[in-house]
């Protein structure tokens, strides 16, 4: 071979030879070895050096492993992880952590324990409240029943959940607050019995242990709610159900006590007796809050840091935190051993460091932002460090990696205090740090910096990172753990302000805000209104207007109609209207012009039944309206018309009902009024269907005619949430969204038109029987006398209830029990 041949070399073999021989002599392979036969390179004679990397298998979460002579590769296809060693969840921690990206509700892949052991699960996050909640479901059917004539002394319920009792247990944990809810309805069943006596019944909850509460009470106490509340059927006991009845009843309630959680059986012990019934009921865990992500700590001094027992990361440590500080460097975090050691820290404004130890010598990753770090927002650091590499992230930065050696150390040991700040006489951590995970295990520094000089627990200024996910105007609102969202200047509501508050309008039906006090009479109202129409000199409240900014949306089938109407104390109005022939038409009329000024919008059909949103903006003269996703349109009212919107009064959705003069096409659209859905109305800061339906500080100022219905009809097709049939009239043929508790939708609904047609065959079919009856009647008449089942005896007994009991003596007992429930 020549020397300079060296594809030969590319795929040589690699491992172990023996018994080599060649023309069927064996070859002497310390002949080769001393240079009396043949010649070698690279090769170790008389021993074999393969190693098996594979083995231990550093591939985690059933990663597959495989190697080549120097290296080996995880494949993580399937594991539900990622990395180089498959170590990191592909999934969010929490449902919190998916609110705080952005999502709405819906079922997500949750890891509660990160790169933990306990792997993944499937469960719903309902987003729609300040609190987030995650609800875990079962395969146990609501109402199941037990008994009839059982022989079986217990009948024992099992639930099987979605998820291990682990991974559920790791979900109570971090929550604030949990419930599952729990019902037995009864006939001959007994359930508790008394607090002193064996309970019939029980279940079972974490870890095994059997409990002997029921829904609505507590731990240690024998009883049921009504127990509890003292208005159990017979005072007598403490569950409905102990009173022993032949009639069914029910005892029900939320089983709070999260340490107990989740229920995985119930026992019933009393149906081994004719008769004996019950049905049991078990609601999925409903989980709020995640303190994890939450958990926070602020450093004031340069010197303050807090302790914990040593990190224990040899062969995989993977540490993530949120950092938000004003400081320009100071040490995050740091844990050290004889040589080896791990550190955290922010280098300078825009540089984050992590370096290490593990007896081949320091090796440090430096991330670098373009934008300072110091900018006292939250931001994010993810660290990682493996038998392969190590690697860092900040923010939506590139990650930074650094190749493990090949031939080395790979073990960290450490041995001190893991200490989060700096310790040793270093520039400490200036700032905040929250929701610090360690291999997926949140550190408490909540509880820990509550005996910490020089530590407080939580942190502030949330809003600065997070305040842009208010929208629609909603402000953000600092709280110790987290913020909120307050939407009460707007018209939308939910955590993020962009839920649509919208109402279904039946025909006839309107709605007044009024702009004025509370306080002020109707008489006082009128008086001023014809007085100030009569006599200029009269004062009318001056809350004239410059400018203003009307939103909302609508969906409507019939034409004309009045959307819109701002009235005043003077000649002054805006409307906002359908004409006859379903177009759009915005009516200004301010003070200084004999007719109104009109914008017409003439290019298509408003009363489709299609959402449709308005906005109108106008400032002085300049007026700017925007349709649906159209581009915006300029206008400008006429030179003699005034700029001021002089002494608004009152507000109306639906129809005009005012005192004085109305413009004639106004009072002749009036008729027969607004039939369809009004959503998410804002004038300038009013938000008059909002303080109609949500209990508001304004809500005093709304006067409605007729029954305002909630619904979401005013909402894009593409966007509204589902909505039950029974509280959305507008849409009546959908079906129901209502989850009660195995996250099966319930279709509820019926077509508006099928009831409409329903309800006149069943007048029809009722008229036809009535007749039927009275010709019976008519023709017999005469046909004599007729026979009776009237029991013996009952001429001579004092009532009712007597004569039957004379005639059967055996239904004494049942009166006897049951005195309320009998029926003649």
């Amino acid at each position: 071979m020549n020397d300079s041949d060296h594809s030969l070399f590319e795929h040589s073999f690699q491992g172990c030879m023996q018994s080599i021989h060649v023309d069927d002599q064996l070859v002497d392979l310390h002949a080769v070895e001393q240079g009396e036969l043949g010649s070698f390179a690279n090769v170790t004679i008389d021993m074999c050096a393969i190693i098996d990397r594979c083995v231990p298998n550093h591939c985690e979460h059933d990663g597959k492993c495989t190697q080549t002579w120097d290296s080996f590769k995880c494949t993580c296809d399937g594991t539900n992880y990622s990395g180089a060693t498959c170590h990191n969840s592909i999934y969010e921690l929490s449902c919190e952590a998916y609110k705080h990206l952005g999502k709405t509700s819906n079922y997500y892949w949750i890891d509660p324990d990160g790169s933990g052991t306990l792997g993944p699960l499937k469960v719903y996050c309902n987003m729609t409240e300040d609190k987030v909640w995650t609800t875990v479901y079962h395969d146990l059917q609501m109402q199941t029943s037990v008994g009839g004539n059982s022989p079986e002394k217990l009948s024992v319920l099992q639930l099987n959940y979605s998820a291990t009792m682990d991974q559920i247990s790791a979900i109570t944990s971090s929550a604030e607050y949990c419930e599952q809810f729990i019902s037995y309805s009864c006939k001959m069943s007994r359930l508790l019995n008394t607090p002193e006596g064996n309970p019939y019944t029980w279940w079972v909850g974490k870890a095994n242990e059997k409990h002997y509460y029921w829904g609505g009470s507590g731990p240690g106490i024998q009883k049921c709610a009504c127990g509890i509340e003292r208005n159990c059927t017979d005072p007598k006991y403490y569950c409905n159900c102990d009173a022993d009845y032949k009639q069914w009843r029910k005892d029900s309630g939320m089983l709070s006590y999260k340490e107990h959680l989740p229920v995985s059986q119930v026992v019933v012990g009393d149906l081994d007796r004719p008769g004996s019934e019950a049905k049991v009921s078990v609601g999925p865990v409903c989980c709020q809050g995640d303190r994890n992500y939450w958990n926070a700590a602020s450093f004031v001094t340069s010197s303050s840091y807090l302790h914990f027992s040593t990190f224990q990361g040899e062969t995989s440590a993977d540490i993530s935190f949120y950092f938000k500080t004003s400081a320009s460097d100071g040490v995050f975090l740091e844990n050290l051993g004889n040589t080896d050691f791990i550190k955290l820290e922010l280098k300078s404004a825009t540089e984050v460091s992590f370096s290490f130890d593990v007896g081949n010598g320091p090796v440090e990753i430096v991330v670098r932002s373009p934008n300072p770090l110091n900018d006292d927002q939250w931001h994010r650091v993810n660290a990682e460090r493996n038998v392969k590499q190590a690697s860092l992230q900040v923010d939506q930065l590139p990650l930074e990696v650094r190749k493990a050696p090949t031939e080395g150390h790979t073990r960290l040991e450490l041995y001190s205090q893991l200490y989060v700040g700096a310790a040793g006489g270093q520039r400490g951590f200036l700032g905040c740090i929250r929701s610090l995970r360690m291999n997926g295990v949140t550190l408490d520094l909540e509880e820990r910096a509550k005996v910490t000089p020089g530590v407080k627990p939580g942190c502030s200024g949330h809003c600065t990172s997070y305040g842009m996910y208010c929208a629609n105007g909603g402000k953000c609102v600092e709280k110790y753990n987290g913020y909120s969202c307050d939407c009460s200047k707007t018209a939308y509501d939910g955590p993020f302000c962009i839920k649509d508050v919208g109402a279904f309008f039946e025909e006839g039906m309107w709605l007044r805000y009024n702009f004025h006090s509370p306080g002020t009479s109707m008489k006082d109202l009128v008086s001023r209104t014809l007085l100030s129409s009569a006599d200029p000199e009269i004062t009318v409240p001056d809350l004239s207007l410059s400018k203003e900014e009307l939103s909302f949306s609508f969906s409507t089938t019939k034409s004309p109609c009045v959307l819109f109407y701002v009235s005043s104390y003077t000649p002054d109005f805006l409307a906002v209207l359908v004409n006859p022939t379903g177009n759009l038409q915005i009516r200004y009329n301010l003070g200084g012009t004999k007719e109104p000024y009109n914008i017409d919008i003439d290019h298509r059909n408003m009363a489709n039944g299609q959402p449709h949103t308005v906005n109108v903006t106008r400032n002085g003269r300049d007026i700017v309206l925007q349709l649906d996703h159209y581009p915006p349109t300029s206008y400008s009212l006429p030179a003699t018309s005034d700029i001021q919107f002089n002494s608004p009064k009152a507000l109306f959705l639906g129809k005009v009902i005012e005192i004085g003069k109305i413009d004639q096409d106004i009072y002749k659209y009036n008729t027969p009024g607004f039939t369809g859905c009004l959503s998410r109305v804002q004038f300038n800061q009013i938000a008059p269907l909002k303080a109609a339906l949500r209990p508001t500080n304004a809500s005093s100022h709304v006067h409605i005619q007729g029954e305002l219905v909630e619904s979401n009809c005013g909402a894009s097709p593409l966007t509204i949430p589902p909505m039950s049939a029974a509280t959305d009239p507008w849409h009546l043929d959908s079906a129901s969204a209502d989850f009660p508790y195995n996250g099966q939708a319930i279709g509820d609904g019926v077509n508006r038109n099928s009831a409409i047609i329903g309800g006149v065959i069943a007048v029809v079919i009722f008229t036809i029987l009535c007749t039927l009856v009275f010709l019976i009647r008519y023709m017999f008449r005469h046909k004599g006398t007729y026979h009776t089942n009237e029991a013996k005896g009952a001429e001579s007994a004092e009532s009712a209830d007597a004569a039957i009991m004379n005639n059967d003596p055996n239904f004494t007992e049942t009166i006897d029990e049951s005195k309320k429930e009998w029926l003649i």
